[in-house]
């Protein structure tokens, strides 16, 4: 029986988008594959929260979820059948023949075949409507800076004769965690004569040890001098494009503070323009004084012990 997605991630149904993200990455870190290495269980338990996070991390995809369960994927037809009827099978004569689809239900060509034989049988007609064949989603796993730039996968098929196929699909830069690159025609057969269905490859991006992504911004921290933060200057922040950018420290910086670069952040998927990066310092204290530098800080708290009095 499926997990459910609320209970795999642990939180509540009516939880945010942001309590969904916190768990989701929390998780992530937990059982990602590189931090256990070799342990299947972690890798199953990573691939179900993923799975989990992909819908519920989707408004319309959620909305179907709460709706239908684990047979969200199949929302749009049960409203569709709700619509036209269950069946999208056609008996009897002329124009008045009434309509029947058992295609949705999960029954495969056997019975199609089987009731064919029997309504013809009875001096009916059977007329098979071509239908499209179903989507199909295909999970892959690739790293923020495959995010950055774009990158390929290799998919291997199976047509219904059982035939393997491979193919080589393009991920455009700036795809996000559950976004779907379509794959047309890729997907399962038609039904008589219908065109195929398309394959979905679905984005799972790898947390980043120096940055944290939203949306198409980046978030990261800078080490900065104590003698830097106080009295000004540069420091050099990092970039996925592998260059680094100067900053410009103001003098009395304090710790914590954030800057923000333009530009510098993701591309956003579909466009030109690129997100933000923004770096927050993080002062660093001197270490392994020498007895000049102890002597100054000790010149330096008495100079500023006496401003307080």
């Amino acid at each position: 029986m499926a997990r459910d997605y609320y209970e795999l991630l642990g939180v509540s149904r009516g939880a945010s988008e942001r309590e969904i993200k916190q768990a989701y990455r929390r998780l992530a870190r937990k059982y990602h594959p590189d931090i256990n290495p070799g342990d299947k269980t972690a890798e199953a338990k990573f691939k179900e929260i993923n799975q989990a996070y992909e819908v519920l991390s989707d408004p319309e995809k959620r909305r179907k979820y709460d709706q239908f369960g684990d047979k969200w994927q199949y929302a749009d037809q049960f409203a569709q059948a709700d619509k036209h009827g269950p069946f999208a099978w056609g008996f009897g004569h002329g124009p008045g023949a009434t309509a029947f689809d058992f295609g949705d239900l999960g029954i495969g060509g056997g019975l199609e075949d089987v009731l064919s034989d029997l309504f013809s049988g009875l001096g009916g007609r059977v007329a098979r409507r071509p239908r499209k064949g179903r989507d199909l989603e295909y999970t892959v796993e690739i790293s923020l800076e495959e995010a950055y730039w774009g990158t390929s996968r290799t998919i291997e098929l199976r047509d219904s004769r059982g035939k393997h196929q491979r193919l080589e699909v393009r991920i455009p830069p700036g795809v996000d965690q559950g976004s779907r690159v379509r794959v047309a025609g890729r997907g399962g057969e038609g039904y008589a004569g219908g065109p195929s269905g398309d394959l979905y490859l679905v984005i799972s991006v790898r947390p980043h040890a120096t940055y944290e992504r939203k949306n198409s911004d980046l978030h990261t921290e800078v080490p900065v001098p104590l003698t830097v933060a106080m009295l000004g200057g540069e420091v050099e922040v990092p970039t996925l494009k592998g260059k680094k950018v100067a900053l410009k420290i103001p003098a009395e910086t304090q710790n914590g503070q954030v800057f923000r670069l333009a530009g510098q952040g993701m591309p956003k998927l579909g466009s030109a323009s690129s997100g933000d990066l923004y770096a927050k310092v993080r002062v660093v204290l001197p270490t392994n004084l020498s007895p000049k530098e102890r002597e100054l800080f000790e010149q330096l708290r008495a100079l500023r012990a006496g401003q307080s009095q």
